[in-house]
């Protein structure tokens, strides 16, 4: 098969990873930061291997590129393309799977540690002089409290919410989780229900995927349930959590606090009533950024490369 012509739609979306520039080597590439909607069909054009993270690739964007072959998704989910369709016009889908776990791990512990710890106070404390002029070599202006002998609570056992429950265990934590799909039952930690989970957990980590039967999984009457000191961690999809009952929950004091890397709609709309929450300290708030590891990002331009590889391979 002669060198294809490649083409990625939106490398902005995974910034700049040292592994793309292989690219170049298995065939002609053309590249765009990004790709707005009415962009789609003049950018692909006659390119035979079309990578994308979030452009939409659909049967009208099929239909009007006969030569694309191969459609490398350069993330996970696969919900952007028309799989029947692709599979109909004999277009192979190929996405990367695995590649952030470890990422995601270190940035749920992350905003959960920075909100038991209280560092944004303690930080604030030392940086601004009172430190200095205390004359006293500790500071116990807000309590916290180890991880270890705590209940976490884990929404969706998968691949990265067991081992947020491996890690957990390790600090000495009882991990307990909910299988959203209620399948996922063979697992070496105890199953208990939603509401019992939200009932015992002092850390609730939510790692389940967004469908219609888990968006606004956590409204007003499940964050209720939580305990007034609990604190919410959201790395897994926005729409989960339910966006102005998290914020009522957090500005009356309904739990202790939330760490989010995903909300409903990114970037947010300017009204989103969680970027006027009142107790700001009980809320942090990352862009989607838990998967992005310079590691997670390498491996995942590794999975790109190895699919267009075995594509070439076998045609």
């Amino acid at each position: 098969m002669k060198k294809p012509d490649i083409v990625f739609l939106d490398t902005e979306t995974i910034g700049e990873v040292e592994q793309l520039q292989h690219l170049k080597n298995m065939g002609n590439l053309t590249v765009y930061k990004t790709t707005a909607h009415d962009q789609r069909i003049r950018h692909i054009g006659s390119h035979d291997v079309v990578i994308t993270n979030k452009v939409m690739i659909d049967r009208q964007v099929m239909d009007a590129c006969p030569c694309m072959k191969l459609v490398c998704i350069a993330a996970t989910g696969m919900n952007n393309v028309d799989l029947d369709y692709a599979s109909a016009k004999g277009i192979q889908v190929r996405n990367v799977a695995g590649y952030s776990t470890e990422s995601v791990v270190q940035h749920t512990f992350a905003l959960l540690f920075h909100l038991m710890n209280r560092l944004d106070y303690y930080d604030h404390y030392v940086k601004s002089g009172l430190y200095a002029r205390s004359g006293m070599f500790t500071h116990h202006g807000r309590s916290f409290h180890e991880l270890s002998g705590k209940i976490m609570g884990i929404i969706g056992l998968g691949t990265i919410g067991k081992r947020v429950a491996e890690i957990a265990a390790c600090f000495g934590a009882r991990p307990v989780y909910f299988s959203t799909t209620g399948n996922n039952l063979d697992q070496p930690f105890e199953h208990v229900s939603l509401e019992e989970l939200l009932t015992l957990s002092d850390v609730v980590s939510i790692h389940c995927p967004l469908t219609e039967k888990t968006r606004n999984l956590l409204d007003h009457e499940q964050l209720k349930l939580m305990k007034k000191d609990a604190v919410l961690i959201n790395t897994g999809r926005g729409g989960i959590v339910n966006e102005t009952a998290l914020t009522r929950a957090i500005d009356n004091n309904l739990l202790g606090g939330a760490g989010l890397d995903v909300l409903t709609r990114e970037p947010p709309d300017a009204d989103n009533p969680l970027l006027h929450v009142r107790q700001k300290e009980k809320l942090i708030i990352t862009p989607h950024i838990a998967w992005a590891a310079v590691e997670s990002r390498s491996r995942l331009a590794e999975g790109i490369i190895e699919n267009i590889r075995e594509f070439l391979a076998h045609p």
